[in-house]
């Protein structure tokens, strides 16, 4: 599955659509796409943090739904409506202060509905399901193409 849409095109698109990803500074990046799959940054600040001095459970969601929505633009192209109709997470391990990634694979692209497996990681750690601090799936809508 080959992806029409490239990162900075994708990064663009979201610039002039959806503004308010970066509100309180630009946090949300994305750091590749490929066949079948994206890879979102988020650089954590303090706004991300939860007391104790981990990233916040609501801060990781918008992480994988952000990353979900990546990965879906990038094989459909720039449509802004298509949207979320589940998104299920699980915290697996607390997460350090600093860079995490949302690694977000395509399962399923329909006509209708694309479902996606991510799995979330702080930059650096281990390889594998070890690494992981959290993993999402999701499935949006895709409107009529």
């Amino acid at each position: 599955m080959t992806p029409v849409m490239t990162a900075d095109e994708i990064s663009t698109f979201l610039d002039r659509e959806f503004p308010q990803i970066h509100a309180g500074g630009r946090a949300y990046s994305i750091d590749s796409v490929s066949d079948g799959q994206a890879i979102v940054r988020l650089s954590a600040t303090e706004m991300h943090l939860r007391p104790g001095g981990t990233v916040s459970g609501p801060s990781m969601m918008a992480l994988a739904d952000l990353a979900a929505y990546v990965v879906i633009l990038a094989h459909i192209g720039p449509v802004a409506l298509a949207v979320t109709t589940n998104l299920n997470i699980n915290f697996l391990r607390k997460p350090q202060p600093g860079d995490l990634l949302c690694t977000c694979r395509i399962l399923k692209l329909g006509k209708r509905l694309a479902v996606v497996d991510c799995a979330i990681a702080g930059e650096g750690s281990i390889k594998g399901a070890e690494g992981f601090v959290a993993h999402a799936s999701a499935t949006y809508s895709v409107p009529p193409r």
